[in-house]
């Protein structure tokens, strides 16, 4: 997956946003798990074509963000095949318990075949559960850490998603959100957006055969709230301390915040 810009940042001669490629809000939760239902079997080589692989070295970095250690217990939502949690799971060892969901079935599915195909030695087996994040599952104070990378912008209410983040967090915990952003170099940013709203939908469709979803991925990163009303959000929901950290000259940001205790 990849991103655009916000629509005149790269000048008159970038390609428009695709307004079009988005649901309405209150189609949006069921239009995004069928979307990505439909794109779960080409899934994982997308995301590693159309990033250059660097999708793995952003997850490790807000691993690292999360600060978990072994025997600690780390709830990642949104988790798609699990690449995220698999990150964690490393980290807490095999004394560590992660949990990780998704309202899409085929994308666990993914994720638990990966699991039992290469299990990840002296690491804790990740859990795969459905679940929506506008309303978890767990108690709360439950966890070390609460990570989501590159799926908030896809839930239905942004906001209650963090909250449920939040709630679930143990007093002292972390919560990571890592997701596509607005490149913060005008001359990068005009070469990103062109990419993302041309080449993008153009190779994503050929080879997931769902080229609407690939439509719809940079005009959601257009669309979505900036890094200061993502900031406002998580401290809302009661974190404190709100780091942002860009990477990748901006096309993606790790938000980090901790609960009050």
């Amino acid at each position: 997956m990849t991103a655009g810009v916000k629509s005149g940042d790269a000048g008159t001669s970038s390609p428009p946003a695709n307004r079009s490629s988005l649901p309405a809000p209150d189609e949006k939760h069921d239009y995004v798990r069928s979307m990505f239902d439909a794109i779960a079997p080409r899934y994982d080589l997308l995301n590693s074509l159309l990033s250059a692989r660097l999708h793995h070295g952003w997850r490790r970095k807000a691993a690292s963000l999360a600060a978990v250690s072994p025997g600690d217990c780390a709830l990642d939502v949104c988790t798609g095949t699990g690449d995220f949690a698999f990150e964690l799971a490393r980290r807490v060892g095999a004394s560590g318990r992660v949990e990780a969901t998704d309202f899409s079935v085929p994308m666990l599915e993914l994720g638990k075949a990966k699991q039992a195909k290469k299990p990840l030695p002296k690491a804790a087996p990740v859990t795969f559960a459905p679940a929506d994040t506008q309303a978890l599952p767990f108690p709360s104070d439950t966890f070390d850490a609460v990570t989501v990378g590159f799926g908030i912008r896809n839930v239905a209410d942004v906001e209650r998603g963090i909250r449920e983040m939040a709630r679930v967090a143990r007093p002292g915990g972390r919560v990571i959100i890592l997701e596509f952003s607005q490149p913060t170099q005008p001359a990068f940013a005009a070469l990103y957006r062109w990419y993302s709203f041309r080449v993008l939908p153009l190779l994503g469709g050929l080879i997931s055969g769902r080229r609407a979803a690939y439509e719809y991925l940079p005009s959601s990163v257009e669309a979505f709230h900036s890094r200061e009303a993502l900031k406002a959000m998580m401290e809302r929901a009661g974190l404190t301390d709100v780091s942002v950290t860009d990477l990748t000259f901006g096309t993606v940001a790790i938000h980090r915040g901790v609960k009050r205790h």
